[in-house]
């Protein structure tokens, strides 16, 4: 994804008391079921302040994109709800896994909407089909007992210090169902071609092997979906054994070698238990058993003043200092949050950075070493390395990148604004740097 642009508003705000509840809509059949359900359930409790927010991704993989968007955002002026979306510039011909990374962009891009609008619960209209769809592609991957129990009816995810909860109220809900609901209500909605095309593998499971399956065992999406709900039943036990045995060897997101090491030697499944549990505190994805395996490995091979690095989910795992620590990609980008009009923060002028946008005066740029920068009141500037050294930053995080405005250097990833740069009145902004997951 390279940039992205949005729609304006097509109401009003209400009320700032105002529940928002954000709908995740493609346009095809299970969203626009799930926008019809909600918009009638808000509509029948004539007491009901909810604010209901459209949000559609224009990933511009498919020729009819431009008409989906079209199509969602005639129907969100027909239900009289908020509308906005995201333009993904995703190129066809990328690299890598188009379906992974497509869902990865829309997550994203969904997030950045609920932030942006305020929204703090989002609805997905992922249905039992799809829930059997992800267990048969987990099993074929040889996942565990997390990765078997498929997508959580809800989850909250915090995001810049934002909560935002994931909803799936239709996941109990089959496809067919969906249909038959579409149908006496006469909803219309677009159907995606790439959703024929088995060269991808979820949509070979959803048009090859499930039917099969049905054939065999009628009832098996059902049973696939029940099954997934049973082991993520028991994935929470095994993240409360994890909880209990990690005590003494979490320390906050870090991992402590030396008794974790202590504790594989007694118990290695439960210290495989420990680390997935620490992986998922870090939002990263389960490793292959063979991963997992080598990693411990290492672990048992390293001295204990050593450094050592992996790479895994586009993450590095780092052991320093006798701590596991997990630091994401720098691979992101930097953005200028608003800063609230009463809000006694500092920031930059608004003014002065809209000009700079406008004259393409703004740019990210890597450290090269010899740049200063002051970020208190009543302090000298100083090197980017003492201010490393202060804050005790890990070296594998000291390559930051650089904001420059006009050339002038006015923001550090991680470290902050420079203090000169920043003004009490007007509007103002701040610049963050947000990485990518």
């Amino acid at each position: 994804m390279a940039s992205s642009r949005k729609s304006k508003s097509s109401l009003k705000a209400a009320s700032p008391a105002a529940k928002r509840i954000g709908l995740a809509l493609s346009g095809g059949l299970d969203s626009v079921v799930l926008l019809d359900t909600v918009c009638k359930a808000v509509k029948a409790n004539s007491h009901d302040p909810t604010e209901i927010w459209v949000f559609h991704i224009h990933h511009g993989l498919q020729k009819s994109a431009d008409q989906w968007l079209e199509f969602c955002e005639r129907l969100a002026k027909k239900y009289q709800v908020h509308f906005d979306f995201r333009l993904l510039h995703f190129a066809n011909s990328a690299q890598g896994n188009i379906e992974a990374r497509a869902r990865a962009e829309r997550y994203d891009a969904l997030t950045d909407l609920c932030i942006e609008h305020g929204v703090e619960d989002l609805l997905l209209a992922h249905h039992q089909n799809d829930q059997a769809e992800t267990v048969l592609l987990q099993l074929l991957r040889g996942s565990g007992v997390a990765g078997l129990s498929g997508m959580p009816l809800h989850r909250t995810n915090v995001n810049q210090g934002n909560p935002i909860t994931l909803w799936r109220p239709l996941l109990n809900q089959s496809r067919a169902e969906l249909e038959a609901y579409a149908k006496e209500h006469k909803l219309r909605w677009v159907e995606d071609p790439s959703n024929q095309n088995t060269r991808y593998r979820r949509n070979a499971i959803r048009k090859e092997i499930i039917p099969k399956l049905e054939k065999i065992q009628p009832g098996a999406i059902a049973n696939l979906a029940r099954s997934a709900a049973l082991l993520a039943q028991s994935q929470v036990l095994l993240d409360r054994l994890a909880k209990q045995d990690g005590k003494g060897i979490f320390q906050g997101n870090k991992l402590k070698l030396a008794p974790l090491l202590a504790f594989a030697k007694t118990d290695q499944p439960a210290a495989n238990n420990v680390m997935r549990y620490w992986l998922k505190l870090n939002d990263l994805a389960m490793p292959s058993q063979e991963r997992l395996e080598s990693w411990w490995r290492d672990l048992k091979l390293v001295k204990a003043d050593s450094s050592l690095e992996w790479q895994h989910d586009e993450a590095n795992i780092y052991l320093w200092r006798g701590d596991l620590r997990v630091t994401q990609s720098l691979a992101g980008r930097w953005v200028f949050q608003n800063v609230p009009a009463r809000s006694k923060l500092l920031g930059l002028s608004a003014d002065w950075v809209n000009t700079a946008q406008e004259q393409g005066l703004i740019e990210e740029r890597l450290r090269q070493g010899a740049e200063k920068l002051q970020v208190k009141p009543n302090t000298p500037r100083k090197t980017l390395k003492n201010l490393f050294q202060e804050s005790d930053t890990p070296p594998w995080e000291r390559q930051a990148p650089l904001l420059y405005i006009n050339d002038q250097l006015v923001a550090i990833a991680g470290v902050g604004a420079s203090y000169p740069h920043l003004v009490s009145i007007g509007k103002r902004v701040l610049p963050v740097w947000l990485e990518k997951p």
